[in-house]
Formats: C-alpha cells, structure tokens, sequence
C-alpha cells in the first residue's frame, strides 16, 4: 500500500507556497523522516519529511510549481526495498551508496545546472544543511567563472529572455553586455509588497538621535566574561536596546500600538521583532514577552533567532505577530538610515554603526563613541512630540545603564 506524502497544514496566514528543491528522486530509498522536499511561502521554508521507510515513487509537484496545503506531493511504497518505480513505471536498482551521493550531496536542480555547464562538483561549496549542494551555490560558482572568449556577435543577435548569464568577469572590450535573470523568491516578493504596503498605507515620518554608547561598552567590558561564563552567551548590545525599548514603550504605549480600521489597539504586552539578515531575505523573529526575559535568555533567543535564519528553519509563530521592532543597520556599516515600518507596527528603532566623534560635554570637545538612532513612526497615531520623547528616554537609559538593570 503506497503512503501519501502531503503539503503541510499552512497557518490562516500563509495560502499557497512554492516547490523549492526535491532532496529526493522517484526510486531512491528512503527512511523515515529525511527530508524529500522543501517549501518556500511568504514566510518561511517548509521542509516536508518521509513519514515511514521505504522507495519514493512519482513526483507530482514539479520544482517551481505552487501548492496548496494538502495536496499531494509524492508516494511512499513502504515494501519497497531498494527497486521502485521511476517516473515512466519501470524499475531501477538504487543503491544506498548512490542515493547518498546523489540525492543527499546535490540537490536536483543544482545537478542540472552542473550537467549544463560541465561544472567539476569538486570545485562547489555546499551551503546546504549537511553541506548539500544548492542550486544557488552553482550559480554562485557559474557568476565567478570568467567567461570564456568568443568572437564578438553582431549587436542585433538576439537575447534569450529570462536565460541566467554568468557575469563573472567578462570583459567589455568585445561589446558584451552581460546580464543575469533569476526569479523573486516568494519570500522577496512578500518583503517588497510589505514595505510597498507599509509605505502606502501608512504617514511614515522618522525622528533622529545620537547616543554616547561609552557607558554600556564600559558596563559590557567589565562584565562580560562573567557574562558568558555565567549564561553561556555573549553579552552584546542588542539586550541593552531591547531592555531601554520596553521602558521607553512603557512610558509611551502609543509606540507600542497598532491600527485596526478605525480602532487604535494598545497591547499590554512587548513582543518585540528583531531584524536578522538571511540568506532569504530579511526576516523579523518576535522576542515574546520580552519584558520578562532576562539580558542573558534575550540574547540566548537573538543567537538562536540569527542561527535558524541562516539555515532557513524559523516557524511560523517565530516571526508571526510583534508589537515594535528593532533593527542594526550598524553591523553592515550604515551610519544613518531611515528604517520602514513593519505592519501593522507603529514604530521600529534603527541602530546604527558606532563612530568615535568629537563631542561637547561640560564645555570642552571630547571624543566619544556615538551611535545615531533614528525611529520611523506611524503619524495617525504617534505625534512628534511622543516621538522624540520617545527617543530620548532610550538615549538616556541607554547613557545611564545602570537605570535598566534596577528598573528606575
């Protein structure tokens, strides 16, 4: 009896999703729960695991295909034992050692594109769990390979549309122009029609600052090799924002507030989003109630938060929801930016690059490290006013750490 292998139940939130990569191919041997196929939605991959051992038969959601939840992706013949159907119906001896090799090492699609171009696998790097290799690492190695030399073509020969053209480092002496097309991920696509939304939708104004962030890198100098002994994780900087955040939303529940229609919602509780880079795009895991958590579980859950983006495994509830969020353009050098609302948030603090400049204090120019901060608020619902004094309340509890730790 064959075993039925369905898209997951997706969340209310989530409709439809897209085939991403088959990790196996109709009469390769399986075991129970490796994965057979990932799938990407607006929000996260899914990866859909075998339900029982056996021989994976036809595919029937090809690469690039969009499914729904429930709907048939494969069968499972459980009595198979090395022999299975392949998809015309004949049978095919599978070894172990060749399933491994091929199913496990090179996903599908980065398999063609390797055949396409005659790549030597010895030469890709695979950033895949287990060190799969992905179509993207194959692209990666095809845009740094020069290409070849060939005689100009005339300036009228057509183009073949949609086609990936390695760029790598072609010269332009011969006339080339070289372009590279590739499809939006959905999760890209969801990002863009976010922030187009949040930009339509809402009167989006940002108010700036500065801090003197010597007083937390002295606190931090001091304690954070008991830190991490203690808790086992770094101290960093973002639970210093995190923490000075919540009593600044606090004093200013409107910050913490969204838009429902014609009803302002104020929650009475601070899940806060951090910004973390993938190699998906930009996604915003919550932090809940973050009021309660400690300096060390903050950091503990931004460490782990950061590790299942990298590797494309945040849930759905990870990232679903939020009241504020908080974002560091400084650790990729941004001095000073405007950061975008993430709906239906009324507000989002930008970190920025630390900077020794010359400042004013008691009369007399000294040197400090300085972070410029910036929060972009939501107008129909936050003043100026709130909004300033919003964020002079983080830059004072922020130059004088010593109020976040005894709550004052």
């Amino acid at each position: 009896m064959l075993i039925e292998i369905n898209v997951p139940n997706f969340p209310e939130s989530v409709a439809d999703g897209t085939v991403v990569s088959w990790h196996k191919q109709p009469g390769d041997v399986v075991k129970r729960d490796e994965i057979l196929v990932e799938i990407e939605t607006d929000k996260v991959v899914f990866e859909v695991p075998a339900i029982t051992d056996g021989v994976m038969q036809k595919i029937l959601a090809q690469e690039g295909e969009t499914v729904v939840s429930g709907q048939a992706l494969t069968h499972i013949d459980p009595s198979g034992t090395g022999a299975t159907l392949s998809t015309t119906g004949a049978k095919t001896e599978v070894s172990a050692d060749q399933e491994t090799a091929q199913a496990e090492i090179i996903t599908p699609s980065a398999r063609k594109l390797i055949a396409e171009h005659n790549l030597d696998t010895g030469s890709i790097t695979g950033t895949g769990k287990g060190g799969r290799v992905l179509k993207e690492d194959v692209l990666r190695v095809l845009d740094e390979t020069p290409a070849p030399s060939s005689p100009a073509k005339p300036s009228s020969a057509p183009t073949t549309a949609g086609k990936v053209i390695p760029l790598g480092n072609a010269s332009h002496s011969s006339g080339e122009r070289p372009e590279k097309r590739v499809p939006m991920t959905r999760l890209r696509a969801r990002i863009a029609q976010r922030l187009v939304e949040a930009q339509h939708n809402a009167a989006i104004l940002t108010t700036f600052n500065e801090v003197n962030m010597q007083p937390v890198m002295d606190l931090r100098q001091k304690y954070k090799d008991k830190f991490e002994k203690e808790h086992g994780v770094r101290l960093g900087f973002m639970s210093f924002f995190v923490k000075a955040s919540i009593e600044a939303l606090k004093q200013f529940p409107e910050v913490n507030a969204s838009i429902d229609g014609n009803d302002i919602v104020y929650h009475g509780f601070f899940d806060i989003g951090i910004a973390v880079g993938s190699p998906r795009g930009l996604v915003v895991p919550i932090l809940r109630n973050a009021d309660v958590l400690s300096m060390a579980k903050i950091e503990s859950q931004i460490t782990d938060y950061a590790t299942k983006a990298k590797d494309g495994t945040l849930a759905i509830e990870e990232i679903s929801g939020g009241t504020f969020t908080i974002t560091n353009g400084g650790i990729f050098g941004s001095l000073l930016s405007t950061p975008i609302l993430n709906p239906p948030q009324s507000g989002i603090l930008g970190m920025h690059k630390i900077q020794p400049r010359p400042v004013v204090e008691n009369g007399e120019i000294v040197i400090r490290p300085m972070m410029y901060l910036a929060l972009s608020y939501d107008h129909r619902i936050i003043d100026g006013r709130e909004a300033v004094q919003f964020l002079v309340t983080i830059k004072e509890l922020l130059e004088d750490p010593a109020r976040i730790l005894l709550d004052i």
